[in-house]
């Protein structure tokens, strides 16, 4: 037999004992941080995948429970720091639909809906792609074969007459 083949072989058993003589101890490290056993189950697979993975490149292979316990602290840490930000972006949420929302009027959106059929198409098309999708000039220029200029143009003139056809000239 080659020595590649018996590397082959003994590797996987070597990592298997690796596993074995430091998985319950990353296990109890994990679920003293997170309280979690699920989550520690998890973080110590993970960690041990990193570190096996790099196992060829350790400083200090005969070190391996070290570099695994600290891969076990750093996951910790970023399940951590995720838990956090997810609870921000959620409490911003949350604030942000407390907040009192108008309902809609209905009539003012129907209004404007005839307003904006009575504009000749180009217009209407300039407007509903400028506001409606957010195009800026460029965008509604080259969406509307036509130069920056006349985008602006359009749009103006457009809004000019939907102010007129809504209520009058209000500026």
């Amino acid at each position: 037999m080659s020595s590649a083949t018996v590397a082959e072989r003994t590797e996987p058993r070597g990592l298997a004992e690796l596993y074995e003589r430091n998985a319950a101890g990353a296990v109890r490290l994990a679920y003293l941080i997170t309280s979690d056993p699920d989550l520690a189950q998890d973080i110590t697979q993970e960690a041990f995948a990193r570190v096996a993975g790099r196992f060829g490149h350790l400083r200090v292979p005969e070190a391996f429970d070290a570099y695994l316990r600290r891969a076990v602290v750093n996951l910790c840490n970023s399940h951590f720091r995720h838990q956090r930000v997810v609870r921000a972006a959620l409490e911003r949420e949350a604030a942000e639909g407390d907040r009192a929302i108008d309902p809609p009027d209905l009539g003012l959106r129907d209004e404007l809906r005839l307003a904006l059929r009575r504009l000749p198409v180009r217009q209407r098309t300039a407007i509903v792609l400028h506001y409606y999708e957010d195009l800026s000039e460029e965008q509604l220029a080259d969406a509307m074969k036509c130069s920056p200029s006349a985008a602006r143009s359009l749009v103006s003139h457009g809004m000019q007459t939907l102010r007129t056809l809504i209520g009058g000239d209000e500026r």
